[in-house]
């Protein structure tokens, strides 16, 4: 294991010119006869990433020499129309480029982690088995498979990416499923923001074990919105194979991306830009990134204008639609009684990071394309989005506290971004 290339730091700003040359040495440090590479990028959800400027620089030097195939990791997500690749990586790379991950049913089972595995890692509170299952793609004869992405906290694992990155965003439904719901088991608030977690020792499980002979490297980013120009900036860059890249980033974005409070926060108005964010599955960021700063009663406004669904698949938005975000207690007792959900415990982990568990108030006010009635029938309190952004004067809006009419906010222009959460609860 080894890091080929790395630079960061909180006040690092990695330009376009230095990136081409950070990543172009990252793949000649591979060692690789390169005739046929595959790249797996995120999908463009996670646009600020950076990762779609990184697959096109790697195309545009590399096309000429080998074959190169591109898979979004979309994870459970749907399938990229043509605006949405170009809006991630550009119109320079041909649309055949890429290919699409079925998370259903493109799948390879290599092995499985135990129940005795899962029980260690749950602390008894499950014992199933978990497939380790991942795109057959990977199989397919590739000189280097290079996976990229941000890491960032996240709700399910505790930094985003590395091993995530193959075991969900290429991976299958046992996988995701079952290790979603060990993250919501195993308590959010317990493992956001860290680099070691439970579901995180699952996913480096499934790699090492069934993996380790794929010619696999790794480039991570850490992104953070720049606090004089109000645009995102590269703090850092680190390419390598095994774990030593996200390592490296995680460090770094422990230091960035997080926000640590001294005091509980009221009221917190969370805008989901509409070109990322169009369901709940991806807009509850702004549930998962801010629960561990909202005080108790507090209120966490939703400003949701390009929502027209609740889930990325059709099944899951019919579960969401179905069971709602209700609570632990609700939904494990939905996952007991109901098979349609117990089959699908991806979704019911959802449920329970999407809820405040009745401590503080959720309104989300979206666009014209979800009814008031329908966000109301899936747990959340409804807010006509046009007067919420009147009332709160959304256009001199700043990250961070705000106060409109003697009323003191706080406001987060994109949750997908960091971590909220009190001081006490990263102490040592």
């Amino acid at each position: 294991m080894a890091m080929y290339v790395q630079k960061g730091g909180c006040d690092v700003m990695i330009d376009d010119c230095e990136l081409q040359k950070l990543v172009l040495e990252a793949v000649a440090k591979s060692g690789k006869d390169i005739k046929r590479l595959l790249l797996l990028p995120p999908d463009h959800t996670r646009l600020n990433s950076c990762a779609g400027r990184i697959t096109e620089i790697i195309y545009e030097n590399y096309a000429d020499k080998c074959q190169i195939d591109i898979m979004p990791a979309l994870g459970t997500h749907s399938p990229m129309g043509d605006a949405q690749l170009e809006l991630m990586f550009g119109k320079k790379i041909p649309k055949s480029a890429f290919k699409v991950h079925d998370w259903r049913n493109d799948v390879a089972t290599l092995g499985k982690a135990s129940s005795e595995f899962l029980k260690e890692l749950s602390g008894d509170k499950l014992d199933y088995e978990v497939n380790v299952q991942i795109n057959k793609i990977v199989f397919d004869n590739y000189d280097l498979i290079i996976s990229i992405g941000q890491v960032v906290p996240h709700e399910v694992v505790g930094m985003a990416n590395y091993t995530k990155n193959l075991m969900v965003g290429i991976g299958g439904s046992d996988m995701i499923n079952k290790s979603h719901f060990l993250g919501a088991v195993a308590n959010l608030e317990k493992i956001m923001g860290h680099a070691d977690s439970p579901v995180r020792r699952l996913f480096n499980y499934g790699v090492d074990t069934f993996l380790a002979d794929l010619p696999i490297i790794y480039m991570q980013t850490v992104m953070a919105r720049d606090e004089v120009t109000g645009k995102m900036a590269m703090r850092g860059f680190f390419a390598g194979d095994g774990d030593s890249p996200f390592m490296a980033a995680a460090k770094l974005s422990v230091e960035t991306n997080l926000e640590l409070l001294d005091k509980p926060l009221k009221k917190v108005i969370v805008f989901l830009d509409p070109e990322e964010f169009k369901s709940t599955w991806l807009g509850n960021k702004s549930v998962y990134r801010t629960r561990m700063a909202i005080a108790d009663d507090g209120d966490l406004i939703v400003l949701a204008p390009g929502l027209q669904e609740f889930g990325e698949d059709p099944e899951i938005d019919r579960l969401i639609r179905k069971y709602g975000y209700k609570g632990t207690p609700n939904t494990l007792k939905m996952v007991a009684e109901n098979e349609d959900l117990r089959n699908n415990l991806g979704a019911a982990a959802h449920l329970i990071h999407g809820s405040s568990e009745g401590r503080f108030t959720i309104t989300y006010c979206p666009g014209d394309k979800i009814t008031a009635d329908e966000i109301r029938s899936v747990g959340f309190e409804y807010g006509d989005l046009k007067e919420m952004m009147e009332k709160y004067d959304f256009a001199n809006l700043k990250d961070g506290v705000n106060v409109v009419n003697g009323e003191e906010i706080f406001y987060i222009s994109n949750p997908a971004l960091g971590l909220w959460a009190l001081k006490s609860a990263f102490s040592e």
